[in-house]
């Protein structure tokens, strides 16, 4: 074999292994190459895609569809549909919450206004009282006005009211014995006397004995209210008739009542008893008063 065939065959040779080589790197290449090309179109296409339903959710408000005019017309007006569905559900849903909130604030806002006002009421209520007491000291507690008129009984005229022992007086006036309502509204009044009897020295049990038989005391406690109207108005009365023993030196009673009475601002209220003479002004046992409950 000569030195031109072996040069001729190892040139053959190298040619087919470079070949082989290369053979397998284009066929990469254009796998790649392919690749790219098909995802490249298909991002372009779904780009188109969001585009053209961007403009299509717009038009479905403007009632203009703006698809592809070779598309389905039916499918676009389906997908209008669906939107706005969709955009309805979500404005109502919206719509809910913020009615919700709203409602939930002024509930809030009411609930804390009349609670302030409760109190404030409360409040009031608490500082509209006064309670009165007798006082020994004073002579003359009594007197026979000419307001009266034709009512029977004589006004207790004065009262404790300087916060000696258990007195006081809140946004209530007091004057010749009577109460001075500053605010309307329902009161309660309450008022007791105290009627004490005591026997005097050198006369006989007997003789007593017989005057008490014959003349029995009638005890009686008035509550008046004084109005526009001329004469006084009555509103309680309490009766008791004096009954004791023979033998008894002393003759203790007391007389109490109360009630609820709806009472007008400067409306005045006092309290006038039968055989004053009786009456004992013990702070503890002769007492009057009121208070607003509401």
């Amino acid at each position: 074999m000569s030195l031109k065939t072996i040069s001729k065959d190892g040139l053959s040779l190298s040619r087919a292994c470079g070949l082989l080589f290369l053979f397998p790197l284009m066929i990469q290449v254009l796998l790649f190459a392919l690749i790219y090309f098909y995802f490249t179109n298909e991002l372009k296409q779904l780009t188109e895609l969001q585009g053209r339903n961007s403009q299509s959710s717009l038009a479905c408000l403007t009632k203009e569809y703006l698809g592809d005019p070779s598309g389905d017309a039916e499918q676009g007006d389906v997908l209008c549909l669906q939107f706005r569905w969709q955009l309805q559900q979500l404005i109502r849903k919206e719509l809910l919450t913020i009615s919700e909130d709203s409602s939930t604030s002024q509930d809030k806002r009411r609930n804390d206004s009349s609670g302030a006002r409760e109190k404030l009421k409360q409040s009031a209520i608490q500082r509209v009282a006064a309670h009165l007491t007798g006082n020994r000291q004073m002579g003359s507690s009594f007197s026979r006005s000419s307001l009266l008129g034709r009512a029977p009984g004589s006004k207790i005229s004065y009262w404790e009211s300087s916060r000696r022992g258990h007195s006081f007086l809140h946004n209530v006036d007091v004057l010749d014995g009577e109460l001075i309502i500053s605010q309307t509204g329902y009161y309660y009044i309450y008022s007791q006397t105290y009627f004490r009897f005591q026997e005097l020295e050198g006369r006989s049990v007997s003789t007593l004995s017989e005057e008490r038989s014959k003349h029995p005391k009638q005890l009686v406690q008035y509550i008046y209210k004084v109005t526009s109207y001329p004469e006084p108005i009555l509103l309680l009365k309490s009766v008791k008739t004096s009954c004791w023993s023979k033998d008894s030196e002393y003759g203790l009673y007391s007389i109490y009542q109360g009630g609820v009475f709806e009472l007008r601002e400067n409306e005045r209220i006092f309290v006038s008893v039968s055989n004053e003479k009786l009456i004992d002004m013990d702070k503890e046992a002769s007492f009057f008063g009121a208070f607003l409950i509401g």
